[in-house]
């Protein structure tokens, strides 16, 4: 698709309220609600664009996996498949010259961490090895965009776009059938409305409204834009695994999470500290990042990057 600067600006202002009204946004932007929802229809059925309801596995106790699979080449397509056929799965990518992939798991207990770390991959057929990086802090990613880093709306825009903040409401929280309906169905589509969310769920459109809020509130339920990076001119991820000596780590994230190329950044358990995801336009543009910019972060000792071939499966953030 060939997109323009109203795409952009209209996917910004997506990426600063999800589920902001078409009115809103064509009110902020100039120009016609059927505009902007002629825009978004052609952007959404071409897969450009997806406003996701993501859940922030921490709010629900469970442990979120970076798994690094080696196997056979001929292997990692079928391999990377049948990965991708898991509901707890999401992003997972032949890296590597397609003797690798990489996906996120999200085990919801110490148990399950182990029946899949120990006993279910490793005798998978095919794979000769796994790797396994528990997320232990992110310092970028999440509710937290690429989009809110190469997006053009100024500041005066943004702020109008901007919904009230929620207050933060720490504490356990226990899902029901109901919110799993709820969460399954924005994590397929963010800005479902709520009359649609109360048939799936049984609730009131009333009931709906008041439980997002308390899950957003909670901590549970963000909302996330999957969107074609083309559109704002970058290409493939590119995965980096960084160590960092221990007392620099905080430091280093937090700067890495400021860099315009980063799209996510964490702090990990495994053979390195540090992870991320970094998108540039192309080959040259990652060079010059890797010898200027993250060169410049001095406490990084070890650098190893793996550039992402293909992507079978993206964002699937379900409950």
């Amino acid at each position: 698709m060939e997109y323009d600067e109203l795409d952009r600006r209209l996917v910004h202002a997506l990426q600063v309220d999800g589920r902001a009204p078409f009115s809103t946004i064509a009110e902020v932007l100039g120009v016609s609600d059927r505009t902007i929802a002629r825009r978004y229809a052609r952007l959404r059925s071409a897969g450009a664009v997806r406003v996701l309801g993501g859940v922030d596995p921490a709010a629900l106790g469970a442990v979120l996996w970076f798994l690094r699979v080696r196997c056979a080449p001929s292997a990692s397509v079928p391999v990377a498949e049948a990965l991708a056929r898991r509901p707890d799965t999401s992003w997972v990518s032949i890296t590597s010259g397609g003797t690798e992939i990489t996906c996120t798991v999200r085990t919801e207990s110490e148990a399950d961490s182990e029946a899949l770390l120990l006993a279910k991959l490793p005798r998978t057929p095919r794979v000769e090895g796994v790797t396994a990086h528990s997320v232990l802090h992110a310092f970028y990613g999440g509710p937290d965009s690429l989009v809110a880093k190469l997006g053009s709306l100024d500041e005066e825009t943004i702020e109008r776009l901007r919904p009230p903040p929620l207050p933060h409401r720490p504490g356990p929280v226990r899902l029901d059938d109901g919110d799993r309906k709820l969460l399954a169905a924005l994590a397929t589509d963010g800005r479902t409305e709520a009359e649609r969310l109360a048939a799936l769920t049984g609730w009131s459109p009333t009931t709906v409204r008041r439980r997002m809020t308390e899950l957003r509130e909670r901590g549970v339920l963000y909302l996330d834009i999957d969107v074609d990076g083309t559109m704002f001119g970058v290409g493939p991820r590119t995965m980096l695994w960084l160590s960092v000596a221990p007392a620099s780590l905080e430091e280093a994230g937090t700067a890495l999470a400021g860099h315009p190329e980063i799209a996510f950044a964490a702090a990990t358990t495994g053979p390195t500290n540090l992870y991320a995801s970094v998108v540039c336009a192309n080959q040259q543009e990652l060079y010059r990042y890797l010898t200027g910019r993250l060169a410049g972060l001095t406490a990084i000792t070890h650098i190893e990057t793996a550039p992402v071939i293909k992507t079978v499966k993206r964002a699937a953030n379900r409950p």
